[in-house]
């Protein structure tokens, strides 16, 4: 039983883990005003690029970085498209969306056989001596890669700079208040690129973790809805860091649960099972944690021209 209870809730955490990241990053693309539908493009095009990277140089880590590169690229163009341009946010997160599915399938037919990339090098995993060995915790917390000791030191961090710092407070009060925020000399423009590429560095990464840990391979449409998985979880998490993180890790251990309750054989039709994760997300959407709030400003682009003289 302490074996099932250990595995399951490792394999929760691991699958959150891509979840998380995207999440993470959509948090800052939209605690500065910019609506990012775009975290399913940014995961699958980190996905293709962490494959491409690591299947034709065998290493692991330079997939990592491309996934974090190409991840950037994507949203620096939806920074591009929202903030300068002035495009209907929800309109440039579906366009990215729907061209990041047609890029990765059409190119990963091209580089892979049969539009698949497999025999992925991993990334192995670090156990932390001495602490590895606690009972359930230990295989938990301490015996993970690398990615996922990033990403618990990610959740402090961003916390600390959000809520704690003056870099965090102008983050805040673009998505808030841009107009108060301009007229206090910090530039919104600014501030929302960053935001937006640095949301699309952290799904990318997510993206990374999702074929190079997750499943070690590549294949078309391989992110299934997970980036607007990670949407709901930012909903449920309210724009929260940590509580974002704990949101993500429900819909892992939904997703989970749904797994080992198929491994049992159980007299349910699997179609059921698959849904769980999308029906939690959609509970979340329609508020079943409560009303949510976002940033005032979210989704609505920002006019400098438009000020009150």
């Amino acid at each position: 039983m302490t074996n099932f209870l250990t595995d399951y809730l490792v394999a929760s955490l691991r699958l959150s883990v891509p979840l998380a990241f995207a999440a993470l990053g959509g948090l800052l693309s939209e605690r500065s005003g910019v609506l990012n539908i775009a975290l399913e493009g940014m995961l699958l095009s980190g996905a293709f690029a962490s494959a491409v990277g690591a299947f034709f140089t065998g290493n692991s880590w330079i997939g990592i970085l491309l996934a974090i590169f190409i991840g950037g690229l994507v949203g620096i163009l939806h920074a591009y498209l929202c903030v300068t341009l002035r495009v209907d946010q929800l309109v440039s997160g579906l366009a990215i969306n729907l061209t990041a599915a047609g890029l990765t399938s059409f190119w990963a037919r091209i580089l892979f056989n049969s539009g698949q990339a497999q025999s992925l090098p991993s990334i192995n995993i670090i156990g932390i001596p001495g602490l590895k060995n606690i009972p359930i915790i230990g295989d938990i917390l301490f015996n993970e890669d690398p990615l996922v000791y990033l990403l618990f030191l990610l959740i402090p961090l961003l916390t600390y700079i959000l809520f704690c710092t003056s870099i965090g407070l102008s983050l805040r009060a673009v998505g808030e208040y841009p107009r108060a925020a301009d007229t206090a000399g910090i530039s919104v423009k600014l501030m929302r690129y960053v935001a937006v590429t640095l949301s699309g560095c952290l799904a990318g990464l997510g993206g990374a973790y999702l074929a190079l840990v997750h499943v070690k391979f590549f294949v078309e449409d391989m992110s299934a809805g997970k980036g607007f998985i990670a949407l709901a979880a930012l909903i449920f998490g309210r724009w929260h860091p940590v509580s974002t993180f704990f949101a993500c890790l429900l819909f892992g251990a939904t997703e989970a649960l749904q797994l080992r309750i198929q491994a049992f054989n159980l007299n349910i039709p699997y179609q059921f099972l698959v849904m769980l994760p999308y029906l939690i997300a959609l509970f979340a959407l329609v508020g079943l944690a409560g009303k949510s709030t976002p940033p005032a400003s979210l989704g609505i682009p920002y006019i400098p021209e438009s000020r009150d003289r």
